[in-house]
């Protein structure tokens, strides 16, 4: 009874059991980012960062969770540049990166039912490298939630060299983030990088059908303590409130921005969420099942990887700590995140002899 009371909510936090039907983009839809530069000013690094995450994923083997061929782990979209052939940096690490994660809408509801087994964690230490997770509102607004962000930080040690930090930002994660390097520059040198990972940079058109009541509903999460906050989430992920906000805030020079986009292939849907992949492809069929692909995408920054998993099975390893709900609705959640954290840092860290743009 509570783990279906725990999908339930899930299902309608992230509009996975709704109906009503979109509208889809006609003037205002972005354009396709799959070349090397466009009028956005995406930089292409798939081929380098392919290279670094297939070696991780070679030399890891299985001692990686949910580990799968290189080839199935990341998509081929449009014309990949090719790989630089540089050989892969696999030991210690030398600047001790540290991935801080900001998670997306209803995670501090749902945490104590997933109860997340802290792989990554482990994993990353045994490479010099380290994470932690920026605790913030569950349902609050990206405003509300940035300066907690900002707070969390200021609480961290000053670097005393090289900026350590690597802030990563899931879901709705991302836009807490942006929100939190625009309202409060004292952060901003205390940042190695900022990263999407399927985050709802341009929000989602599906909380344009969603109410804040519903995604109240985690609150009824058993074991969840999280509150109501400002009431704000849902608002914030509206595409309207996302576009108007980029527009009047430009995103701070001299740091360094990437973006890792789920772009799942439609068998690596999870069947709970074929629903609202099925919506959203109203729009664009692109999508992850929570946010269409140029959505998840960084103004300006460099494009890592084209990811082959759904939304959930990136970040929230539900199907690990709940194989029976895995094996019935959550039938895509294996990905080796392990794995694809550690190839993030390794390849932030290797840019990090060259200056920012």
């Amino acid at each position: 009874m509570c783990a279906m009371l725990s999908l339930t909510a899930a299902c309608v936090l992230f509009g996975a059991c709704a109906t009503k039907p979109l509208v889809p983009y006609s003037t205002d839809t972005p354009p396709m980012i799959l070349m090397p530069a466009t009028e956005a000013g995406i930089t292409d690094q798939r081929a380098r960062f392919r290279e670094i995450y297939c070696a991780v994923l070679d030399a890891r083997g299985s001692e990686v969770p949910d580990t799968r061929p290189c080839e199935d782990a990341l998509t081929r979209v449009g014309t990949e540049p090719t790989g630089t052939g540089k050989p892969v940096e696999l030991g210690p690490s030398r600047r001790h990166l540290v991935a801080a994660v900001v998670p997306g809408v209803g995670y501090d509801c749902f945490k104590p039912w997933l109860s997340p087994p802290g792989t990554v964690v482990t994993h990353l230490r045994q490479y010099g490298f380290d994470a932690t997770l920026i605790d913030v509102d569950a349902l609050s607004s990206s405003a509300n939630n940035a300066r907690q962000i900002r707070d969390a930080l200021m609480t961290m040690p000053a670097p005393d060299g090289p900026p350590r930090i690597v802030l990563i930002g899931y879901s709705k994660g991302a836009p807490d983030i942006l929100e939190a390097l625009v309202a409060y520059p004292e952060i901003r040198s205390r940042l190695a990088a900022v990263v999407s990972a399927a985050g709802a940079v341009g929000g989602s058109p599906l909380a344009n059908d969603a109410e804040q009541y519903q995604a109240d509903l985690m609150r009824h999460v058993p074991g969840a303590t999280c509150t109501s906050g400002d009431g704000g989430a849902v608002q914030s992920l509206r595409p309207a409130v996302r576009k108007a906000w980029l527009a009047e805030n430009p995103l701070p020079a001299g740091l360094r921005y990437y973006s890792v986009v789920t772009f799942p292939q439609t068998e690596r849907i999870s069947s709970i969420l074929k629903s609202s992949y099925n919506k959203l492809s109203q729009v664009d069929s692109r999508n992850d099942s929570q946010v269409i692909f140029y959505d998840q995408v960084i103004p300006g920054s460099t494009l890592l990887a084209y990811v082959n998993a759904d939304h959930w099975a990136l970040a929230v390893p539900v199907a690990r700590t709940h194989p029976t709900i895995g094996a019935l609705f959550v039938t895509q959640n294996a990905y080796p995140r392990e794995a694809l954290v550690e190839a993030i840092l390794r390849f932030v860290e290797e840019g990090m002899t060259e200056p920012v743009r």
